[in-house]
């Protein structure tokens, strides 16, 4: 027998094609529906700086404001805002297109929905980047304009308070909180869905066994003759009816 090697599927069924397409634009919606819905709460209903809690002392919205990157980090002043604005933009088109590419090739569900937590997350915070320094200039401490927005972050997690033992270098004595940084759910989005395509890179990246079609081998086969009337009919029969 001989193993002839298949050329995989360029691409899924158009059933499956609209299904990956369905998750991933149901988890970008998700997403923005949650963090728009957050911030939209926060600078409405609370002032800028102050606490609420949500449970325990572990879990408290704090509202803080940031003109950079993820997790309250800054970026260059006005030039690394206005770069970081429009560099967010550049990445949310290139995030489709990588999505795009991602469901064509058939990639596993898992890593589709990751692709759009970032891209969602991305979305979320260029919202705040283009569009909140119009919409909210002025309200609530805000400030800003096109492309000059403040990020909003509200989430907090002290999980674990205490102080740095005297002999830690630098910090021996000061305060210790776990986990201190504020952000919010679309900085969220994208950590999880990194993290998650870090942890989980074996499964998505595996590659696709191709199917293998089995053909006989000519020299394998047994001979094939062609007989003759005298061979398929013998004298002693009757003959072919003609008509």
């Amino acid at each position: 027998m001989t193993d002839i090697t298949l050329d995989p599927v360029s691409g899924p069924a158009p059933s499956v094609y609209k299904k990956y397409w369905g998750i991933a634009i149901l988890t970008i919606l998700l997403v923005l529906l949650i963090d728009q819905y957050l911030k939209y709460w926060v600078i409405h209903h609370m002032e800028l700086h102050t606490e609420k809690v949500i449970a325990g002392n572990w879990f408290l919205f704090h509202f803080t404001l940031n003109n950079g990157m993820a997790f309250g980090l800054e970026f260059g002043g006005i030039a690394g805002k206005i770069f970081l604005s429009v560099f967010r933009i550049i990445a949310v088109f290139f995030g489709f297109w990588y999505l795009k590419s991602s469901i064509k090739k058939y990639s596993k569900a898992g890593f589709v929905i990751c692709v759009a937590l970032i891209l969602s997350g991305a979305i979320g915070n260029i919202i705040d980047s283009m569009f909140y320094g119009i919409w909210y200039r002025s309200y609530n401490y805000y400030e800003g304009g096109f492309l000059m927005g403040q990020v909003i972050d509200m989430l907090y997690f002290p999980i674990v308070e205490g102080h740095y033992p005297t002999w830690f270098p630098f910090k021996g004595g000061d305060p210790f909180i776990f986990f201190s940084p504020v952000f919010n759910f679309a900085d969220a989005a994208i950590s999880t869905g990194v993290i998650a395509i870090f942890v989980f890179q074996k499964k998505f990246f595996s590659k696709k066994k191709e199917p293998i079609l089995q053909v006989a081998d000519p020299a394998d086969s047994e001979d094939i003759s062609i007989k003759s009337d005298s061979e398929i009919f013998p004298e002693d029969s009757s003959s072919p009816i003609e008509l």
